[in-house]
């Protein structure tokens, strides 16, 4: 699911589940890396949204979000930033990061 300003408030503050959202952009070497992790995760996790912002696109949300560098994953829980995970990150790194984020 790819976020806009529009959309980002529906999705991620209203949201009734967890969200991670995957700020990137297609130049990044490292947003390439992390993609078909990101796509695997979100199979595994049906309890969890996985949502993408395009920073080129959406720069005024990724600065509203206090993005500094991507790729960077910020994951929402009722509403709120629970944690962000910047930088690519091996699946299983990944995986527990986000269950570690959640359990909490």
């Amino acid at each position: 699911m790819e976020l806009s300003k529009e959309t980002f408030e529906h999705e991620v503050i209203k949201s009734d589940k967890p969200v991670i959202v995957d700020y990137w952009a297609s130049w990044c070497g490292p947003c390439k890396m992390i993609a078909p992790v990101f796509e695997k995760l979100s199979q595994q996790m049906p309890h969890v949204k996985f949502a993408k912002v395009n920073v080129d696109d959406h720069t005024e949300l990724a600065h509203e979000q206090g993005v500094m560098g991507i790729p960077c994953l910020i994951i929402y829980k009722n509403g709120e930033e629970v944690t962000r995970i910047p930088g690519y990150q091996p699946e299983e790194q990944l995986k527990q990061k986000i269950n570690s984020a959640l359990s909490n």
